[in-house]
């Protein structure tokens, strides 16, 4: 037989004492009644009072204890009064003790997870505002140093006036190429992106891509170029966007292998997709850095980043655009031997 339930034992043994006085009072009440209806008389009212009082008591004590944890919830601000269900409420001191330790620890993990959440976000927010200030500063600052100048009194010297002008120009390529991608990837990040699906060659357009930064790999000697010949590889996407992240990430290759190195592209057939890799043999990326590489403006070597150009957001971009298409990039990296970037694409 098993064991009465727990939560039920307050209600049985509190309808025992009601039932036992009870029945005392109908016998001493109806002693008259008990020559005419004999014991059997007494046996049945007791036992239906005592399955009536069981209800009875049991109910009267969860409403009881309901209306006083309910004030208790609402006293304590720190729990919510809808996550008390009359359901749950129990006559079991130690149940219902479990139950709002329960609620409280819920309640308390939940918290310290918005907590680290908001303090992980007030972390990125700084160091992002502090980003962009550096980043805009900068070439600011190179630009309005050069103009100054030239107002001082070398505008009168031609071959000087000549070159600080094309060196200020390049500062202000900088500081549009900054404002563009900082303008780009908040269009991505608050108003999402609408996708041209439309199928194409991605073998076509990886070589558009090594054509247009042709002269960029030159200036540092990089050989631009396939790990194979392929035919042609057809995929379902926006080809601009995806041309977009080409660029980045084969630019990112380009200044961050090492100079006569080589960047090739592999694409590779996995089920449905495309896996679409580009390797450079530059000096790699440690690991503890790898976690960051696609945050804005995160840079490993900051000033070498300086040297190279950028608006530090290309790899932040390239991310959005990839998740916008519902596929994913990612990276591999052994330091000392280059780094591999890989993204999918829907096989056409």
């Amino acid at each position: 037989m098993k064991k009465i339930k727990k939560t039920y034992r307050y209600a049985i043994q509190s309808a025992l004492v009601v039932t036992l006085m009870s029945v005392i009072f109908v016998y001493v009440s109806h002693l008259f009644l008990f020559e005419k209806y004999g014991l059997l008389y007494i046996l049945v009212f007791g036992l239906l009072l005592f399955v009536g009082s069981v209800f009875v008591v049991q109910y009267r004590a969860e409403k009881f204890i309901y209306m006083r944890i309910k004030k208790l919830y609402e006293d304590i601000s720190i729990l919510d009064v809808k996550d008390l269900e009359k359901k749950n409420v129990t006559t079991d001191i130690d149940e219902l003790a479990k139950s709002v330790k329960t609620s409280v620890e819920d309640y308390i993990d939940d918290k310290h997870e918005q907590i680290a959440d908001l303090t992980e976000k007030d972390s990125f927010r700084k160091e992002f505002i502090g980003n962009v200030s550096h980043e805009l500063k900068t070439p600011l600052f190179t630009v309005q140093g050069y103009i100054l100048t030239l107002i001082n009194g070398a505008v009168d010297d031609k071959e000087i006036r000549d070159k600080y002008l094309e060196r200020a120009s390049k500062g202000v390529e900088r500081l549009t190429a900054i404002v563009k991608d900082l303008d780009m990837i908040a269009k991505l990040e608050t108003e999402g992106m609408k996708m041209n699906l439309k199928p194409f060659d991605i073998v076509e357009l990886i070589q558009n891509v090594f054509d247009l930064l042709e002269m960029k790999a030159k200036n540092r000697n990089v050989k631009l170029r396939f790990d194979k010949k392929y035919l042609p590889t057809f995929v379902k996407a926006d080809l601009e966007r995806i041309e977009q992240v080409l660029i980045n990430l084969v630019m990112n290759a380009i200044k961050y292998g090492k100079i006569g190195g080589l960047v090739s592209v592999k694409i590779e057939r996995e089920q449905s997709k495309y896996l679409i890799s580009i390797k450079d043999d530059g000096e790699g990326i440690e690991q503890e850095h790898i976690s960051r590489v696609f945050e804005r403006f995160y840079r490993i070597d900051r000033s070498r980043s300086r040297e190279q150009g950028g608006s530090g957001l290309g790899l932040a971009i390239a991310k959005h655009i990839i998740e916008a298409h519902n596929e994913t990039i990612s990276l591999k990296s052994i330091k000392g031997k280059g780094t591999e970037f890989f993204f999918t694409l829907k096989k056409a």
